[in-house]
């Protein structure tokens, strides 16, 4: 399918016309009906979108029977809540056309590697139930998504364990005490958090696992569940890890977990 369009009309604050003003999602349907369908942040600081963290991972997700949709949200120099706005309007999207695509409305996840984990995670826990009487009817919809998977994400904005990278990228170099606050995920969760799978290496040295430990520990505090895999060796930004014997382990953990939770084939 052509790239879905999530606002046909402009987005909002968008300064251009060029692909990076304009937010889209690449379809990548399973066949059969009323499938689980995930939307897939690649990473890359909230500069750039890493290619390697959206084909690859959907035709992965595509092989467990569900659909996925790689979303190409908007990066610097757009700042907050530029992506947000784009992954929220994803969720809304899928489940508008949800008929349309054969998927089932309510079992819709988002997964995020890296600076597009912490997309995931604010689309987890900053998310709306809609507004019922919009004129829009995309925006009536919930961008509350039904699971979360996390892989080597940025989680927290604040030192000493953020990723100054991406925080200057989404905030700017000059941001407030309180706005790193408020988008450091961790202090988001609350139990209507969705379950979230997440791993991590533990020698990533861009991005520490303490960002991983740090969203567990919030979500395990509210009762929400999760799965938590932190792998001895290997670095950021691995992907599918197929070169790796042991990281690459995540995908089976992954694929288990999905099916735990009503969103892979149980074959």
């Amino acid at each position: 399918m052509n790239p879905v369009i999530l606002w046909p009309e402009g987005a909002p604050n968008a300064a251009g016309t060029t692909d990076e003003d304009i937010p889209a999602i690449f379809p990548y349907l399973a066949e059969g009906e009323n499938r689980a369908a995930v939307i897939v942040c690649p990473g890359g600081g909230y500069e750039f979108r890493a290619d390697h963290e959206g084909e690859p991972i959907a035709l992965w997700l595509n092989s467990l029977g569900i659909s996925a949709f790689v979303i190409r949200y908007r990066v610097a120099p757009y700042r907050y809540p530029s992506a947000l706005s784009d992954v929220r309007r994803a969720v809304r999207t899928v489940r508008h056309r949800a008929g349309e695509f054969g998927v089932d409305p309510a079992r819709i996840g988002v997964l995020g590697f890296s600076a597009g984990g912490h997309l995931a995670s604010t689309a987890g826990t900053l998310h709306d139930a809609g507004t019922p009487d919009a004129e829009d009817p995309i925006e009536r919809h919930s961008s509350r998504p039904d699971l979360l998977m996390l892989c080597y994400p940025v989680i927290t904005l604040q030192e000493p364990y953020t990723h100054a990278g991406s925080r200057i990228a989404l905030l700017g170099a000059d941001a407030s005490p309180e706005a790193i606050e408020a988008l450091s995920s961790e202090r988001n969760v609350n139990a209507d958090t969705p379950p979230t799978f997440l791993w991590h290496t533990s020698e990533d040295g861009l991005v520490p696992a303490e960002n991983s430990l740090l969203f567990a520990s919030a979500l395990g505090r509210h009762g929400v569940p999760f799965d938590l895999h932190v792998y001895a060796l290997g670095g950021h930004g691995m992907g599918l890890a197929e070169g790796d014997e042991h990281v690459r382990r995540w995908t089976d953990e992954c694929a288990s977990w999905l099916k735990l939770n009503g969103f892979a084939d149980p074959k």
